[in-house]
């Protein structure tokens, strides 16, 4: 059985500044030549179009969605593995949990992320949009991006039951679980992660024991906190302390790095697109179609990884034992196979949740709903309050990772 083939002449070419600034071109090279293809000798490969990432969400047998490893530029330049696999339980959580955990885990929230719950927070999230909104209207524009990153995190603080004075303190932690995945990371900065890590599972660590001296037999959600719940779980002995922890992790993480990400990539579009930007001010009914179509072609998460548990084969080609699978979201989104014009956003497309944005399968996000919420209100006050909006001198920026697909600087003028 033969090795996938690389896909470029140089390997490291998906660590690059240029890659990260715009991946779409390689992801439509490798997606349409190399589906499935090594990156060097690291022991990645990258799965690029939607059958056979379909395909390895379906033989859970053969891939593990268990976090044991990233790849980064070791010192020599090259790809490698910077191994995770001593994070154990507290890494392997909701989305990089398998079965029984997953699905232990996934019910044990379910309730919270319903879309009758959901439905309730739209007035809170609406208050905080237009508190965090005010200073831009009133100094007509500046830097977004810190106003996008406050939202979730006040989100992710109601939820967990954290006290939303203490939101400016850990926004930047929110923000921070794409940076170890990021891959240009040295060995220097993952030792630095990993101390910030530390203190953000120390101050997670102090409020699960404050909910579990709170915790109590009561099943009312509406009285509860998730670390209220997490606690009562642990003292249940449905979940380990370790595994709560992880878990408020997650959501302290995933919850307010991808949605923050999500809306910056809709007010970039909505700057240098005032024709969309004027369709939904006349239409706001319009703007769930426009979120799902920035989802679809800039997913928050370009992709998301699988470790090999045996030697098997995909596409034809040889894995090996502890080979990591690249699950490339934002190349399968745009696969021309199974999306028309898959590179235009169109509000009318006939089925417009058809894309791998949120993941698919046992996986799918469980916060989909929530940050489609999260940004739909942005999005309705800022084209509310505004009749332009428009992209200032400064370039936007983005966080150098390929993994998150986050803006760090937007300067918008708004008028």
């Amino acid at each position: 059985m033969m090795l996938a083939p690389e896909y470029s002449k140089q390997a490291d070419e998906l660590l690059s500044q240029q890659v990260i600034d715009d991946p779409h071109p390689l992801y439509q090279r490798v997606r349409e030549h190399t589906p499935l293809s090594r990156v060097g000798n690291s022991g990645v490969h990258l799965v690029a179009n939607r059958a056979l990432i379909a395909e390895v969400l379906e033989r859970e047998v053969d891939f593990s969605a268990n976090l044991t490893g990233v790849l980064i530029r070791d010192e020599s330049g090259q790809p490698s593995i910077f191994d995770l696999s001593h994070l154990g339980a507290a890494a392997n959580v909701i989305a990089t949990a398998d079965e029984p955990d997953h699905s232990i885990h996934r019910a044990l929230l379910q309730p919270y992320f319903k879309s009758s719950v959901i439905a309730e927070m739209q007035t809170p999230v609406t208050a905080w949009v237009q508190d965090a909104l005010a200073p831009l209207l009133q100094s007509g524009g500046g830097n977004v991006i810190p106003m996008v990153e406050k939202i979730p995190a006040m989100v992710v603080a109601h939820l967990l039951g954290l006290p939303r004075n203490d939101v400016d303190y850990f926004r930047t932690w929110a923000m921070m679980g794409g940076d170890m995945l990021a891959g240009e990371v040295s060995l220097e900065d993952m030792l630095a992660l990993g101390k910030e890590s530390a203190r953000m599972s120390a101050y997670l660590g102090e409020h699960f024991d404050i909910a579990l001296n709170q915790s109590g037999e009561d099943d009312d959600l509406s009285e509860k906190t998730i670390m209220q719940l997490l606690a009562q779980a642990v003292q249940q002995q449905t979940i380990s302390r370790q595994q709560a922890l992880g878990i408020a992790t997650v959501l302290f993480g995933a919850g307010g790095e991808s949605t923050a990400a999500l809306m910056g990539m809709c007010l970039l579009r909505l700057a240098e697109d005032r024709a969309t930007a004027d369709l939904l001010r006349e239409q706001p009914e319009l703007i769930p179609r426009f979120i799902e179509e920035i989802i679809r072609l800039e997913p928050p998460f370009k992709f998301h990884y699988r470790v090999v548990r045996r030697d098997c084969e995909l596409n034809g080609y040889a894995l090996k034992r502890d080979d990591r699978l690249m699950l490339l979201w934002a190349a399968a989104n745009r696969d021309a196979s199974e999306i028309d014009q898959p590179d235009a956003l169109l509000l009318d497309r006939k089925h417009s949740k058809r894309h791998m944005g949120f993941g698919r399968g046992a996986h799918f996000c469980i916060g989909a709903i929530l940050a489609r919420l999260e940004a739909k209100v942005v999005l309705e006050q800022l084209l509310g309050a505004t009749t332009t909006m428009a992209l200032a001198d400064t370039s936007p920026q983005f966080a150098s990772s390929i993994f998150i697909r986050r803006l760090t600087n937007l300067e918008l003028v708004l008028k």
